[in-house]
């Protein structure tokens, strides 16, 4: 594994991070507890020290399972979390369907002790704004909030992650060149460039460090589809349009020209086009089974994408992938 520093800070990330998402819901597949367990420990023996979650994530549990299966080894871990949901309150919600949002200093600060309580610990290294609109980040109060948490030691650092159907472009560049933020939290992949790219150099400018996630595209740039898949009930990746997977499968043909037959996997091809980024500090693919777990974190000691590997890539994104007809647009939450 390799790591990289996060800007501003004393933080050093592994280049694969560790998105508990996928052990905390349903929403990527289903695990029993041992299988959640085994992930997380294997993850953190092969070097990822880097764990992204949420008080959401399971109203909760992706914060839980972080201290029930790995809180001994706290001093080994980079912890991220997020909070701006009311999920305390307990409104029925239908299917995925947005939670009220609360940004005042009260509820943050409880969110934030309802976090380390459950994370067993009494910091946070990194503190995320999650799915901001421009008019939370327009708050004085939340980021004087912020900065009155830090000075209290319970969070190192705070950033920000997008939501692209909830708050995207102009959320981003408020949060950097506005309110400093330490970290964005973005969507970026081979088939999902735009707008990320008109963020590298905000993040470099101001030393914002980007945290890049579904580097598969729903998995397409694993190179296992070849046809649009079908998935279980409640499966976020069921969510997509048929149209979107059946077009992205058509791209994701024009770059497996990546795979370096035993040098490199279209996968790890996947995850090294982000890392080619110098504004991205790690990348969140999804890790549901301990097969992908050894391959995308073998990724960064894998061969560098060329100069001119990465520029048929731009190329193909900048022509719509050549495809006669337009791809439908549609993002990853």
């Amino acid at each position: 594994m390799k790591y990289r520093q996060l800007p501003r800070t004393d933080l050093q990330l592994s280049e694969v991070g560790f998105g508990v998402w996928t052990v905390a819901t349903d929403w990527w597949g289903k695990r029993t507890d041992e299988e959640q367990a085994s992930l997380l420990e294997n993850a953190l023996e092969l070097g990822v020290n880097f764990f992204d979650t949420a008080d959401t994530y399971g109203e909760g549990y992706g914060e839980e399972v972080l201290f029930k299966v790995l809180g001994h080894r706290r001093s080994e871990m980079v912890i991220a979390t997020k909070f701006g949901y009311d999920f305390y309150d307990k409104t029925p919600r239908i299917g995925h369907q947005e939670r009220p949002q609360k940004f005042d200093k009260e509820f943050v600060t409880f969110a934030c002790e309802q976090s380390l309580r459950r994370l067993g610990t009494d910091y946070i290294d990194l503190y995320q704004i999650h799915n901001p609109r421009v008019t939370a980040l327009e708050r004085d109060e939340l980021f004087e909030t912020l900065e009155q948490l830090q000075f209290d030691g319970k969070i190192r650092y705070f950033g920000a992650a997008l939501g692209p159907d909830i708050g995207w472009l102009e959320e981003g560049q408020t949060a950097m060149r506005d309110r400093h933020v330490h970290s964005l939290q973005i969507i970026y992949s081979i088939l999902e460039q735009e707008p990320a790219r008109e963020f590298f150099p905000t993040a470099i400018e101001h030393e914002v460090g980007l945290i890049s996630r579904v580097p598969h595209a729903s998995e397409v740039l694993t190179g296992r589809f070849i046809e649009p898949p079908t998935f279980e009930e409640g499966d976020h990746r069921s969510l997509r349009r048929y149209e979107w997977m059946t077009e992205a499968l058509k791209k994701a043909e024009k770059v497996k020209v990546l795979a370096q037959d035993d040098a490199r996997t279209m996968a790890q091809s996947a995850i090294k086009f982000c890392l080619a980024q110098p504004a991205i500090v790690s990348v969140l693919p999804n890790l549901t089974n301990l097969d992908e777990l050894r391959e995308y974190t073998d990724a960064p000691e894998t061969q560098d994408l060329t100069e001119k590997e990465n520029s048929m890539v731009l190329d193909l994104w900048d022509n719509g992938f050549y495809l006669v007809e337009p791809v439908p647009e549609f993002r990853e939450i």
